[in-house]
């Protein structure tokens, strides 16, 4: 009984590939106005169903070696204009996201609801936004930046909301943990990468995202004038 059961279970792995060898990626049967219609409802029904953002490589799998996934995604969002929702870069990879149009429609509609987001005070995001820019930071650098200490208590916020992580040690004395955002950052702001934060090229072009400078005061006036929010 235990030789059937270890033969049944190590027959699995073969199945799945025997199951890949039947699913039909490239479509050469049908035309190909036809085929590309085909990929774009399985590109677009697949990030639909998934919970997190799907990436190019997860996307690549199910549609022909031919394909773009690109340009694909270009010709889905071209079909949702004037829909209330988009297909969207976010944290890697592709989501659906409503339009911010109807964002009070929705805060509206889930208020009392189990739905659970982000609840920032404005000390807590002036902090966040410092350390999306500034990452790897610590929280002794940000406590000079703003001019008062930045409590645990704060930190231990944006962490237990999943917003930073621990990054690398410091190199200085004593060599504090620094913090950096996480992907669930880039979730909750729509962003697909951290240069997708405002001003983020013309900033690093200008020189002006480096620790050295912000704790010097030279950096941008919005950053000057939030120190006295906090």
């Amino acid at each position: 009984m235990a030789k059937a059961t270890r033969k049944r279970g190590g027959s699995r792995p073969n199945d799945r590939r025997a199951a890949d060898q039947l699913f039909d990626r490239e479509l050469d049967h049908l035309p190909l106005e036809a085929r590309w219609r085909e990929w774009m409802h399985r590109v677009e029904a697949t990030i639909f169903a998934a919970s997190e953002p799907v990436g190019r490589e997860t996307l690549a799998k199910i549609v022909g070696k031919s394909c773009t996934i690109d340009l694909l995604i270009d010709d889905i969002r071209e079909e949702l204009r004037g829909r209330p929702y988009d297909l969207v870069a976010v944290a890697g990879g592709f989501r659906h996201l409503t339009r911010p149009a109807y964002a009070d429609a929705i805060r509206a509609a889930v208020v009392g609801s189990n739905e659970k987001t982000a609840d920032l005070t404005q000390s807590e995001v002036l902090v966040l936004m410092c350390i999306a820019y500034f990452q790897p930071i610590t929280r002794g650098e940000l406590s000079s930046f703003f001019g008062k200490e930045i409590s645990r208590d704060l930190i231990g916020h944006l962490r237990g909301a999943k917003l930073i992580a621990s990054g690398p040690r410091s190199p200085t004395p004593g060599a504090p943990y620094t913090y950096v955002t996480t992907k669930e950052f880039l979730l909750e702001f729509g962003l697909d990468t951290l240069r997708d934060l405002p001003d983020f090229e013309a900033l690093e072009d200008a020189g002006l995202l480096s620790k050295e400078k912000l704790l010097a005061g030279d950096i941008m006036p919005d950053f000057a004038d939030c120190k006295e929010d906090i």
